[in-house]
């Protein structure tokens, strides 16, 4: 007992600090002097609005603050606060997505899990940061492809295409582009990827109005005429309102033998029923009277797992232009006295209807064959060829195979092309 007290005694001399009691679900304060507690007023550990968050990431200030707790908070039907902790999938997955630009590779991942992951990332915007965004783009297009994204709109969204321009062309396995009113010209280095096998996957390309000229088509066409690559398994192209197209440069187009639509309206054609007549012979479409839906623009739409981040790349390119907005009472007021000014505002794409009515309605269409005896009259005519070609001199023969080799040389500029990729 004396060594009880003795310890008990000794104990009593050390600076424990402050002891708190929860009684009847108030927070007291023991008196040491009086050994008691007091009951006049009840102690808070911290002020009313006081709240704790638990942050595992401490260097991230903006993930700090977009993370949301690890626990889901709900009231019951009494009014009090209920919570829940969320399940280990969901802890994870926040995790990984606030540091999804660290990932080495998604390739053989489960696509389920990995649309989640891509949302959660997209939720946090990480696909609008200047490096990691790409960084974590790019993990997603090498391992699932058209799933990230099968179908882009950049319609008039030219803003987008210059600020984020490396993280469009990480894009895989398009099947359709529309880059309409974009004024990119022929030496735009987005024109110059169509050409690579990442987008040898389009089918619909929509060109229309963006300044291109004959050495704009040369580019794009040179790996199908040459190489047999690039754009090869194109069905629908649209290369209307570019008037410094030319009749020379429709011969570049030729090489699309999958083509099953194309609209030249509004180019700088001289000889227009040559041209319809040399597109019905060599790639087989047929002009059209009336205007067809392929070239509505309404049916290509961005679709795939990206389509909220094009509209966040879309929403900070606003944001960031915005500022100028305000500049437009400050040029009101320099008309109004007549002074001139400066300040050039964003142009928005204007199609000119006018340019289009002048030189017609050039779409053409590939026309289904109808007659199943039209084959067979084919064999006959080829038969007939065969006979005539026996009876033909062999210098004539001879002429005919030297003219068609001609036709297959390559240009000076045809293989400045080749020498680039």
């Amino acid at each position: 007992m004396k060594g009880m007290s003795y310890c008990l005694h000794s104990e009593s001399h050390l600076d424990t600090g402050p002891i708190y009691v929860r009684e009847n679900g108030k927070l007291h304060m023991v008196n040491q002097g009086t050994r008691g507690i007091q009951n006049t007023r009840p102690f808070r550990l911290f002020s009313r609005g006081f709240s704790v968050e638990l942050c595992m990431n401490r260097e991230d200030n903006r993930a700090r603050r977009q993370r949301t707790d690890h626990f889901i908070f709900t009231y019951t039907k009494e009014g009090n606060l209920r919570y829940s902790a969320k399940s280990l999938f969901s802890l994870v997955l926040s995790y990984i997505s606030d540091n999804v630009d660290h990932i080495d590779s998604l390739i053989g991942f489960p696509e389920q899990i990995a649309e989640k992951l891509f949302s959660a990332a997209e939720a946090r915007q990480k696909f609008t940061e200047p490096v990691t965004g790409l960084r974590a783009l790019q993990k997603f297009t090498e391992a699932y492809g058209s799933l990230v994204l099968c179908s882009l709109c950049l319609r008039n969204r030219y803003l987008v295409i210059s600020a984020k321009l490396e993280e469009i062309k990480s894009f895989r396995e398009l099947t359709c582009l529309d880059l309409s009113c974009c004024k990119l010209g022929d030496e735009h280095e987005l024109l110059e990827h169509l050409t690579k096998e990442a987008l040898s996957s389009v089918k619909r390309l929509l060109l229309k109005d963006n300044s291109l000229s004959d050495a704009g088509l040369r580019r794009m066409t040179a790996p199908v005429r040459v190489l047999k690559k690039g754009l090869e398994n194109l069905l629908v192209l649209d290369l209307s309102c570019n008037p410094k197209i030319t009749d020379a440069g429709i011969r570049y187009l030729l090489s699309f033998k999958k083509l099953n639509c194309l609209d030249i309206s509004g180019t700088g054609l001289k000889d227009v029923n040559a041209v319809i007549k040399q597109i019905q012979t060599q790639i087989g479409l047929v002009h059209s009277k009336v205007p067809l839906k392929e070239f509505d623009h309404s049916n290509c739409k961005t679709e795939g797992w990206a389509e909220q981040t094009i509209l966040q790349w879309e929403q900070a390119v606003m944001e960031a232009i915005k500022p100028q907005d305000n500049l437009r009472s400050r040029t009101a007021a320099l008309h109004f006295y007549g002074k001139t000014h400066k300040i050039k505002e964003v142009v928005k794409c204007k199609l000119v209807e006018a340019e289009t009515n002048a030189s017609g309605n050039l779409q053409f269409y590939k026309e289904k064959v109808q007659n199943c005896h039209l084959p067979l009259k084919k064999e006959v005519a080829g038969s007939h060829e065969l006979k005539n070609n026996k009876k033909r001199p062999l210098a004539e023969q001879e002429r005919e195979r030297t003219s068609k080799q001609k036709h297959l040389c390559l240009t000076v500029e045809d293989w400045d092309l080749l020498n680039t990729y």
